[in-house]
């Protein structure tokens, strides 16, 4: 499944990649005009509307004897798609350990547990209001599938030039880091030798 995934953000398969990233797109971007329900119900009828005519169309050959009757999508009914028990099973408990962590993880936040990571996590809600001012969720979401899909790509081809640009920012960072730790050991020097005196 990572695998596929993967395939799908590098565009190792140029043609199935560009189908699943225009539908994504498409499908977004209608949610901007109509309800999800609206776009479930016309993608389903498009569906229906496909295999209707293609099974009508079989079924017109087979009376007039240019095909042999077979059903065009019995590969697809074919197809074994029931979970055995422990496949259920299995899912079940990766769904309540992913939500138990889940859990777990929020209420060491927002019970602060840790006055840091909370303060990250506050500083992180605070820039979101900002976000949810300016934006919705459907054009942030818009703006990751794109992402998703053009910045693995844009590394691929520019990776000597953004390895570059990491690699400075990584050491102004450090530089900064430095400085700022510096002056902060002279701080409390100084406030060392003020005490004293």
């Amino acid at each position: 499944m990572a695998s596929k995934v993967l395939d799908l953000l590098y565009w190792r398969d140029v043609g199935t990649t560009g189908l699943v990233f225009t539908g994504l797109v498409v499908g977004l971007a209608c949610l901007f005009q109509l309800s999800a329900i609206t776009i479930l119900s016309n993608l389903g009828l498009g569906i229906m509307a496909f295999t209707l005519s293609v099974r009508l169309l079989y079924k017109a050959m087979t009376l007039v004897r240019l095909s042999d009757g077979s059903h065009p999508f019995q590969s697809y009914l074919d197809e074994d798609c029931t979970l055995t028990d422990e496949d259920t099973v299995r899912m079940a408990e990766q769904i309540v350990l992913l939500i138990a962590t889940a859990v777990t993880e929020l209420k060491r936040l927002f019970f602060i547990n840790s006055i840091m990571d909370s303060a990250k996590l506050v500083v992180f809600l605070y820039l979101l209001t900002y976000v949810g001012v300016q934006t919705n969720g459907l054009t942030l979401i818009m703006t990751g599938v794109i992402c998703a899909f053009s910045l693995p790509l844009l590394y691929k081809l520019q990776q000597g030039r953004i390895d570059k640009i990491v690699k400075a920012i990584k050491k102004l960072v450090e530089k900064v880091t430095e400085i700022a730790f510096y002056f902060t050991r002279c701080q409390l020097e100084m406030d060392r030798i003020r005490i004293a005196y």
